[in-house]
C-alpha cells in the first residue's frame, strides 16, 4: 500500500525522562506520525469519513505526551503507535518518531529521536 498521511512536528510539553530534573522542569517534545492506509475511497468521495481525521490523531498524540510520565521516549513512541493502531483499525502501518531535542546529554546535539514502527 502506497497511500500515506504524515503529520510532522506535533509540539507538546511533557515530563518524560530518566532524571529527576526532567520530571520537575519538563521539556518540549516533538512527534512525527506517518500513517499507511488505503485512501482510494477518500480521494474519490472527498469525505472525511473515508479516511482518518488527522486532527483526532494530533489530539491523541498530545494526550499521550502530556499524560502519564514515562522514563524512555521509546515507551512514549510505543504507546502512541499502539493507541493509534488500536483506535483506527483501517491503518495498515504506523511510524511514530518522538524527538527530544533538549535531552540531558554531555554534548551539544541538534536532536535525539526514537522511531517505532507498527
Amino acid at each position: 500500500m502506497a497511500d500515506q498521511i504524515e503529520i510532522k512536528g506535533i509540539k507538546s510539553f511533557g515530563y518524560h525522562g530518566v532524571f529527576e530534573s526532567e520530571n520537575i522542569a519538563g521539556q518540549d517534545f516533538f512527534v512525527d506520525v506517518a500513517l499507511e492506509l488505503d485512501l482510494m475511497r477518500a480521494s474519490v468521495t472527498d469525505d472525511v469519513a473515508d479516511t482518518v481525521n488527522y486532527a483526532e490523531i494530533t489530539d491523541l498524540v498530545l494526550e499521550e505526551v502530556t499524560g502519564e510520565r514515562v522514563e524512555l521516549i521509546e515507551k512514549l513512541a510505543g504507546r502512541i503507535a499502539d493507541r493509534i493502531t488500536s483506535t483506527y483499525p483501517q491503518i495498515a502501518a504506523v511510524s511514530v518518531t518522538v524527538h527530544k531535542p533538549q535531552a540531558p546529554v554531555n554534548a551539544q546535539v541538534q536532536d535525539i529521536s526514537v522511531t517505532i514502527n507498527r
